[in-house]
């Protein structure tokens, strides 16, 4: 009952924040709503229509925290290719068929969210979405920027709209007509705004958004000569069409076309394009959220089908989660979704209560804003971006972009899918890895008993085909705790994995939490970026991985430098002094890697791969291990954690040594050693409650030397820390024991 009280008392307390959020953002919303519709060939008010609906439907049954919804940049494309074609030239009649289109989307998006496809966004590869988004980017530059220079009636394909471009800029000087300059006028001045808002630097004029800065410039424009008695210059086709009766002129869909093959594709079209951009916005949102919330991504895609379903039927636009505006909301101080109702009703106070003012927006100055979205989508620093994560990602994002630009957004993303998967196959020079391993479990995944740590070993491939797999694991797993992700058993890393990895890094790191990737030392990539593609080298190979060094590493080379050591990535095949050890005498070591040691190499810790069993049974293991070299001769002994591995030692002839008044020790730790006198005489107080403090690990002696190792895995760089210090105290008190 507390709880509740002090959850309600802490939504009243912060409403006048998400009160003003959502007024800030209603001022994006209002100019982008309207220019979305534009756009997209439909009325105007169908894009505030959108936002309405969706702000309120969304805020009270979605599953985000602090994400706004509206109309988006992504399927102004899609509409405007449905518009354009279901009505085979009507545009009016066209837009009731894509309403009908809309709400039969709506369904489905509804239907996805009940069978828990949140996860539909992590099955396309990432370089394929951005050049989806670079072409949605191209699409709303190619129409809108003919609009911003009073071109307000050229049609065509993206392609041939982009062309279009130096003759339509020739076409406003050869045939002059002033409505049109002064349209071409505002819409540069606008562009202008849109681009160099950012870099003024006064915290007052920051108050109102760039877009609503220029709804507010352009009608003044008009009141000017309103003030003046001269006419205004603009006609009504270069201006915004708003009803007189908003709620009397509501637009219903049309279901007439329902059982055709180019509705249909229409529909798939629109949720594809909506449930991928919502998916990928309500992720980012997640990382913007002071609160570090999680959003529940499925119950968020039923309330936006079910809002855009709602929206469809009033004459509204598609409903998706939009990362701008949902920016701008965090931005300001937005701390629940009542902002994202907040933004829709002064939206609605907008329509109703400045009708007139709405009525005296230029097109041009709209179709600006869209100008700047579009470039900002299909901006070249994003192709350059690509490019830094490797060579074949420019491939994928090229087929997918020239794709949709000459077919249609489904085949676009179909063929980026198709590019990927193969580059993929000529990459490993095999298909089998994929197909035979793609329904194979590839995920284990435990808590570790010692360190309370997640560990999460990833088998074969890891990919956007089963990224999903690795996803569920790590969303079980609460943000506060420590985990290692272990690739040193999987051969194929992609690009996607490793960019959407990243991601779950920074948030658990914002949480109190860790994860620590590792096993991927091993595999090569063609270039420096984190996020590049990594292929398991073959054997012969592996001394070329210091051109490339992975996190890991990178922090191996940083803890060598501290400690005044050497680190040496490359492999060596010198293994023979291992074989002095019980612990390797039946286990075959080909090399060892990854070496850190002290100037006399008395401290030597490396990364070891040894072959468990042989034929059918055989296995291969990876861990990492400390190598100390004594000054003294000490006695032959092994100590470990009891049970662990009593069946070898006993196989070996040893027997538990019990060591007289610590009964805790002997109960607690298999101890074994052919003399056992010396032994006993070696393990003094002070040695035997240091190793009861500590966390456990196998260790053994030939006499000359110290084998320390704690897992039959690669140790995290924090736990190569402890392991170092822990050799250290051991070696100390060893060299003090035989002393005595």
């Amino acid at each position: 009952m507390i709880a509740k009280k002090s959850k309600k008392a802490s939504f009243i307390s912060t409403l006048p924040k998400n009160l003003f959020s959502g007024f800030v953002v209603s001022l994006i919303a209002l100019p982008l709503g309207l220019g979305l519709a534009l756009a997209s060939e439909a009325p105007p008010i169908s894009g505030i229509i959108a936002a309405v609906v969706g702000g309120v439907v969304v805020a009270l049954l979605g599953g985000s925290n602090v994400t706004i919804t509206g109309p988006g940049n992504g399927l102004v494309i899609v509409l405007l290719g449905a518009i354009t074609t279901l009505g085979g030239g009507d545009l009016y009649a066209g837009y009731l068929f894509t309403l009908a289109a809309i709400v039969f989307s709506g369904i489905l998006m509804l239907i996805l969210g009940f069978l828990k496809m949140g996860r539909l966004a992590d099955f396309f590869p990432a370089s394929a979405i951005e050049g989806m988004l670079a072409a949605i980017g191209l699409g709303i530059l190619a129409k809108q920027f003919h609009i911003m220079i009073g071109h307000n009636n050229e049609h065509g394909s993206i392609v041939q709209l982009l062309m279009q471009i130096p003759e339509g800029l020739i076409d406003l000087y050869q045939n002059f007509h002033i409505e049109e300059f002064i349209a071409a006028i505002i819409g540069v001045i606008a562009l202008l705004i849109m681009a160099n808002y950012s870099k003024i630097r006064n915290k007052y004029l920051h108050l109102i958004p760039a877009p609503m800065w220029i709804l507010i410039l352009s009608v003044s424009f008009s009141y000017i000569f309103v003030s003046l008695d001269l006419p205004y210059p603009l006609e009504d086709k270069f201006l915004v069409n708003i009803p007189d009766n908003v709620l009397s002129n509501l637009a219903f869909p049309d279901f007439s076309k329902a059982l055709e093959i180019d509705f249909i594709m229409t529909v798939f079209a629109i949720t594809l394009i909506a449930s991928i951009e919502s998916l990928l916005s309500i992720k980012a949102v997640d990382k913007l959220d002071p609160e570090r919330r999680r959003s529940n991504v499925n119950k968020d895609l039923k309330a936006l089908g079910l809002a855009t379903s709602l929206s469809g039927l009033v004459g509204g636009l598609n409903v998706v989660t939009v990362i701008a505006r949902s920016s701008v909301n965090v931005n300001n101080g937005a701390t629940n979704r009542s902002a994202n109702i907040f933004h829709a009703l002064f939206l609605v106070i907008f329509v109703l209560l400045f009708q007139d003012q709405l009525r005296r927006i230029p097109l041009a100055a709209l179709a600006a804003i869209l100008v700047y979205t579009g470039y900002k989508l299909a901006t070249p620093k994003n192709l350059q971006k690509i490019a830094l994560i490797g060579k074949e990602q420019i491939i994928i994002f090229l087929a997918t972009l020239l794709t949709t630009l000459f077919t249609n957004l489904i085949t676009g993303i179909a063929i980026g899918i198709l590019v990927t998967f193969i580059i993929h196959v000529v990459l490993n020079r095999s298909i089998s890895l994929f197909v035979n391993h793609l329904a194979k479990p590839n995920i284990l995944m435990f808590k570790e008993k010692d360190a309370g740590n997640y560990y999460i070993s990833i088998k074969y491939f890891a990919t956007f085909l089963n990224f999903y797999k690795l996803k569920n694991k790590l969303d079980i797993i609460p943000e506060n705790e420590n985990v290692i992700l272990d690739f040193s058993l999987c051969s194929f890393v992609d690009h996607t994995v490793m960019e959407g990895l990243e991601n779950y890094v920074d948030t658990f790191s914002k949480k109190e939490g860790s994860i620590e990737i590792i096993g991927l030392d091993k595999h090569g990539a063609d270039s420096k970026h984190p996020f590049a593609i990594r292929k398991l080298l073959p054997f012969s190979k592996l001394g070329s991985i210091e051109k490339y060094f992975t996190k890991r590493q990178r922090l191996l080379k940083t803890l060598a430098q501290e400690y005044k050591w050497s680190y040496e990535p490359k492999r060596s095949d010198k293994t023979k002094f291992l074989n002095k050890f019980i612990f390797f005498k039946n286990r075959r070591v080909p090399y060892f890697y990854n070496s850190f040691y002290d100037d006399s190499k008395t401290f030597h810790l490396f990364d070891v791969e040894f072959n468990e069993g042989e034929f059918i049974a055989k296995e291969i293991v990876k861990t990492t291990i400390l190598h100390i070299k004594l000054k003294q001769t000490i006695p032959v002994f092994s100590l470990d954690k009891e049970g662990l591995l009593d069946f070898v030692y006993g196989m070996a002839g040893f027997e538990d040594i019990e060591l007289e008044n610590h009964p805790d020790f002997n109960k607690r730790f298999f101890l074994s050693g052919e003399h056992k006198t010396d032994i006993q005489d070696l393990f003094t107080d002070e040695l035997i409650l240091f190793l009861e403090s500590n966390p456990y690990y196998h260790i053994e002696t030939n006499g000359n030397s110290i084998l320390i190792l704690k897992k039959e895995r690669l140790l995290s760089v924090k736990e190569i820390k402890a392991m170092l210090y822990f050799g250290k105290q051991l070696n100390l008190l060893l060299s003090e024991s035989v002393s005595i």
